[in-house]
């Protein structure tokens, strides 16, 4: 077991990770989507009692009856997602908050139902360095 550590892009939150990951998930659902304002998210999960943070205090918004999302008020970084009547006990945190968020590669694909369509050949797309030739 070791320990991550992470934050938002500010600076002003900062978490410590102690525990043994679960699961490394791509979430492509809407709700996901539409609060990071991107195709998918990346989720490490953990127990929750593992995370702590240990600068600021994140802001919490009820994204749904159950689901709570956690991020920073001064920079808007997603950080955490609860949902104690779905997954209790456990917290999802956004991966690409991990200082090192190379180190964990993802192990899987959720939500697919709810994917983009175009997102399914994203793979086949061209792919530069930094940005494409101007032209």
């Amino acid at each position: 077991m070791s320990t991550v550590n992470g934050g938002c892009h500010c600076g002003a939150i900062r978490y410590e990770v102690a525990g043994q990951l679960i699961v490394h998930a791509l979430c492509h659902c809407a709700d996901c989507r539409r609060h990071a304002g991107a195709p998918m998210v990346g989720w490490t999960t953990y127990a929750e009692d593992a995370v702590k943070v240990t600068k600021g205090q994140p802001r919490i918004y009820r994204s749904s009856e159950n689901g709570r999302r956690h991020f920073c008020d001064n920079c808007g970084t997603g950080l955490f997602y609860t949902n104690a009547a779905m997954l209790p006990g456990i917290i999802d945190i956004q991966s690409a908050t991990c200082d090192d968020a190379d180190a964990v590669p993802a192990t899987m694909h959720i939500q697919v139902a709810e994917r983009l369509r175009w997102m399914e050949d994203v793979h086949a797309l061209p792919t530069f360095d930094r940005f494409p030739p101007q032209t």
